[in-house]
């Protein structure tokens, strides 16, 4: 799926318009997961990735990985005004880059490195980094359960919900 880049307040390409920021606020953004995390897109010609994460209480985040020998100095992000977004381009970057979020609470001295909670793919264990990976070709072979899941859905049955690590 191809989306629509727009510019932020700094000039940085960004997948949130105005209206997502209005509705990830309020609780009610539907299709988050096709702004935050990592997307593969073109920008004036130069190919790269978006990166995009919720970190309401850091004072900085970057994005690390390979491509800059995990230096958390090298990809700064910036706040998206007050939603606790922050979010980049890297220009260069496609599918299969290695990468984490270098993240600077507010509250500590020390940084800390997370997965992205919105990756598309990630490292096999005991490694733990996210991998860039673009869904926009992927062929779908889910028709058959699509048609039948409102069937076996039903808001007064029971369901299970996991918890993924």
């Amino acid at each position: 799926m191809t989306q629509a880049l727009t510019r932020n307040a700094s000039t940085q390409p960004s997948l949130l318009t105005d209206f997502d920021l209005y509705l990830f606020n309020e609780g009610t953004h539907v299709r988050v997961y096709d702004k935050l995390g990592a997307h593969v897109v073109t920008v004036d010609g130069t190919p790269g990735v978006v990166f995009s994460v919720w970190a309401p209480n850091a004072d900085a985040v970057s994005v690390i990985g390979d491509f800059n020998n995990w230096d958390p100095d090298k990809n700064p992000l910036q706040p998206r005004q007050s939603s606790g977004i922050w979010e980049g381009f890297v220009p260069g970057l496609g599918q299969g880059t290695l990468y984490k979020y270098s993240i600077k609470p507010r509250f500590s001295p020390f940084r800390i490195e997370k997965a992205d909670p919105f990756g598309f793919a990630a490292e096999l264990r005991p490694n733990t980094a996210s991998v860039v990976w673009d869904l926009s070709n992927y062929e779908w072979q889910d028709q058959t359960w699509l048609a039948h899941r409102d069937q076996a859905q039903a808001f007064d049955a029971p369901i299970s919900i996991y918890e993924v690590h």
